[in-house]
C-alpha cells in the first residue's frame, strides 16, 4: 500500500519501552522478523501519540486532522536483497478517530481499531489511558519529565535510547492477508528526545502470560516527544515469500 505524503504535528508522543527474553519475542514475531537486540535484549513498547493538522502535504492548508492513537511495536530485523533491514513490527493499532479506524488497512497503511482514550497532562506530567472497544487492548502510562534515563536501563543515556528509536522509524502492520505487512516510515523534521519518569504502567499486551510468561519481561524506560513536525510515507508493502523486499 502507497500512501501520499502526510504531514503534520506530533503533540505528544510517549514511547514507553520493555526489555524482553529475546527466546520468548522471538516466537511472538510472524515470519520474517527477528528480535533486534540491545544488550542482550528484545525491545517492545507502546507508542501513545497525539497528532495534530494531520493532512497531505500537497494540500497547503494550515489545518487538519487531529487523533489519539496507540501502537504496540517491537523492535526487528530482517533479511532483503542480501542486507539486514531494521524497523519496528507493529501488531496492533489502536485510535478515538473513526476516520482513521474506517481508513486504515484501506486507504492507509495498518488495521485502526477504535478506542477509547483518557488523557490527563499538567506541565510536565502525563497519563494516558486506552481501551480498546473491542476489548482486545488496554494501556495506562502516566509519568513525568526527568533529566535522565533509569540506571536499569539497557540504554546508558537519553542520547542512545534516542539514537534507538530515530533509527526505528520504518514501520511494518499486520494485515487482512496473512504473511503480508503495510509499510509506513516516520520523518521528523526536528527530533527530539525527553525521558519520563513512569509511575504506572500497564499493557495488556506485554502482560499476556500466554505469551510472555513471569520473568520474561521487564519495564525498562520511557521517552517523551513534543511539538514535533513530521511526516508519514508509505512503503512498499513487506510480504513473507522467497523472495522478500522493503
Amino acid at each position: 500500500m502507497r500512501l501520499p505524503a502526510i504531514s503534520g504535528i506530533i503533540d505528544r508522543r510517549i514511547l514507553a519501552n520493555y526489555r524482553v527474553d529475546p527466546g520468548c519475542m522471538a516466537a511472538a514475531l510472524p515470519s520474517p522478523f527477528r528480535p533486534q537486540l540491545v544488550n542482550g535484549y528484545a525491545i517492545g513498547g507502546i507508542c501513545l501519540i497525539r497528532l495534530n493538522r494531520v493532512r497531505p502535504k500537497r494540500l497547503p492548508i494550515p489545518w487538519g486532522i487531529g487523533s489519539e492513537n496507540a501502537a504496540h511495536r517491537i523492535a526487528v530485523e530482517w533479511d532483503a536483497g542480501g542486507e539486514t533491514k531494521q524497523g519496528v513490527y507493529i501488531p496492533r493499532r489502536d485510535t478515538n478517530s473513526r476516520l482513521n479506524s474506517f481508513a486504515g488497512g484501506r486507504v492507509f497503511p495498518g488495521i485502526h481499531h477504535h478506542a477509547k482514550f483518557t488523557v490527563v497532562e499538567n506541565g510536565d506530567h502525563y497519563s494516558v489511558t486506552m481501551a480498546s472497544d473491542d476489548g482486545g487492548a488496554k494501556v495506562h502510562v502516566s509519568g513525568s519529565v526527568v533529566q535522565s534515563i533509569s540506571d536499569s536501563s539497557v540504554f546508558d543515556s537519553v542520547k542512545s535510547a534516542s539514537d534507538f528509536f530515530e533509527l526505528g522509524s520504518l514501520g511494518y502492520s499486520d494485515t487482512r492477508t496473512d504473511g503480508k505487512f503495510d509499510g509506513l516510515e516516520l520523518q521528523c523534521e526536528n527530533w527530539h528526545v525527553e525521558s519520563l519518569d513512569v509511575d504506572t504502567i500497564q499493557s495488556s499486551y506485554f502482560e499476556d502470560h500466554s505469551r510472555f510468561p513471569n520473568g520474561s519481561v521487564e519495564f525498562d524506560c520511557a521517552l517523551l516527544m513534543r511539538d514535533i513536525v513530521h511526516e508519514w510515507h508509505g512503503r512498499p508493502d513487506l510480504c513473507c515469500s522467497p523472495e522478500i523486499g522493503a
